[in-house]
């Protein structure tokens, strides 16, 4: 039977590396285990193993003699660190149970089992293997996105922002994207992720809110970045109480080194107080003449309410180059704004189009897309400027 285990986030297969041993494994891939990398093997293959080649280790015990299994689970235990494993089977002696449960990341699942038992086996142990958040010893770095506009691109560019940020740093989990649209969000689907957060669920108990809390609410992306985004919710900006939004970005800021927010542009009770609390605020702006004049009421806006000397950075979106036409050049836009562009970003809706269908960032189904370059120069730029907020002003 499933080994008792304290409760673990769930967290999405897709991409969940598995070295599968055993042929019946195989028909898991299309099942419990969609969306997973599954390769099946042999018991040989598990001696030649690395450390970090797979995610986890599934085995069928009846598929091998004991000795076998034995050598396999030596081997498995001489890494550093070793993969989490998970074997199943009808027969499972006694000795090869105590010999699985004394790995640092194992579990048993009896057969037969059900597919949610498989899935929730398969989570807890890769929820396990996560390196777990804690304070990073460091100031850490808030970035604000909001569209001046719906449809903007604000959400695509905030995902390339975050993501280009967890690549450059290489570390794992350094970077935390929080979706602040509450009630209709779009990150985790444009990144093919599930969703945990909950939000209303806490009241106004914010105090309960800390860094092993928040471990439950995040979905893993990819090695450096973390999503934070809730379930599609049409009532979730009333059931949550800015206490709790505060807090929740505060010990964001204490467990990642960089805080990436996308924030909905009708401002709500926290809205002024948690763009207090970050280094920089960027309006994203289409080309059109209503959307600039709209970012240039809204960064006002955003500036003036504020009053912390805190200058919202305007960004243009979906640039094309052209000889002939009505969409307005960098500079007549600037004219529209008053005020100089931040940066541009070029159009290519294949690209992004592509992407957002297919689950994940630009960068990584079309990497040579203008606009994963002139996101990257965006982020180079401003990452190398020192940060801006002030502890008198942060989030909290």
């Amino acid at each position: 039977m499933l080994r008792s285990k304290s409760a673990a986030a769930p967290i999405s297969l897709r991409g969940c590396r598995i070295l599968a041993l055993g042929s019946a494994l195989g028909a898991l891939r299309d099942g419990p285990l969609a969306g997973a990398v599954l390769e099946m093997g042999a018991v040989a293959q598990v001696e030649q193993l690395v450390a970090g080649a797979c995610d986890l280790v599934l085995i069928d015990a009846d598929a091998f003699e004991p000795a076998s299994l034995a050598s396999a689970l030596k081997a498995i235990s001489a890494l550093c660190p070793a993969p989490p494993l998970l074997m199943v089977g009808e027969t499972l002696p006694a000795g090869l149970v105590r010999n699985v449960l004394r790995l640092e990341a194992a579990d048993i699942l009896e057969a037969p089992f059900s597919d949610e038992q498989l899935t929730a086996a398969v989570q807890n142990l890769l929820a396990e293997s996560q390196p777990a958040l804690a304070p990073t010893g460091g100031d850490s770095r808030c970035w604000a996105i909001t569209g001046a506009v719906g449809g903007s691109g604000a959400t695509t560019i905030t995902i390339e922002i975050a993501h280009a940020l967890a690549t450059a740093s290489g570390k794992d989990r350094s970077v935390c994207l929080v979706d602040l649209n509450l009630a209709d969000g779009a990150c985790a689907a444009y990144l093919g992720a599930a969703p945990t957060l909950k939000l209303a669920d806490f009241g106004s108990a914010a105090d309960r809110i800390d860094s092993a809390m928040l471990q439950a609410f995040v979905t893993p992306v990819s090695k450096g970045l973390d999503l934070m985004a809730g379930v599609r919710d049409p009532n979730a900006f009333d059931g949550v109480g800015r206490d709790a939004i505060l807090r929740l970005l505060e010990v964001a800021c204490e467990c990642y080194d960089w805080v990436i927010l996308d924030v909905p542009r009708h401002r709500r009770p926290w809205t002024l107080e948690a763009l207090a609390g970050c280094d920089e605020v960027l309006v994203i702006s289409e080309l059109t003449v209503p959307a600039l004049l709209a970012a240039r009421a809204y960064s006002d806006e955003i500036e003036e309410a504020l009053g912390t000397g805190l200058r919202p950075r305007i960004v243009l979106n979906r640039l094309a180059s052209r000889m002939f036409g009505p969409a307005p050049t960098m500079t007549e836009a600037e004219k529209a704004l008053q005020r100089k562009a931040e940066a541009g970003i070029s159009s290519d809706w294949e690209a992004a189009a592509a992407s957002a269908n297919l689950g994940g960032p630009i960068a990584q189904h079309r990497p040579k897309s203008k606009i994963v370059k002139d996101v990257q120069t965006l982020v180079e730029r401003l990452a190398t400027q020192p940060a801006r907020r002030d502890a008198s002003t942060k989030a909290a």
